[in-house]
């Protein structure tokens, strides 16, 4: 059975935000090559301490960073 999946919108965010990944790395204490793990959706655990520092770093929701997609919608 197929149940969807969920889709990690950071790319998106960061462009609507206008932050630049080097600037969201320092504010979240990440490196960059794990936020662009995140930003080409190459993450197959989420880290739940690590969303909470990328909403506190963008001032965002949850909901603006994952994305349920259902199986019927699904690329």
């Amino acid at each position: 059975m197929e149940y969807g999946t969920i889709k990690i919108k950071l790319d998106e965010l960061i462009e609507k935000v206008g932050i630049s990944k080097n600037k969201l790395s320092h504010r979240a204490e990440m490196q960059r090559s794990q936020i662009n793990r995140y930003c080409n959706n190459e993450i197959s655990r989420l880290d739940t301490d690590v969303l909470a520092r990328l909403c506190t770093a963008m001032n965002c929701d949850i909901g603006d960073l994952l994305e349920f997609v259902p199986p019927a919608e699904r690329e």
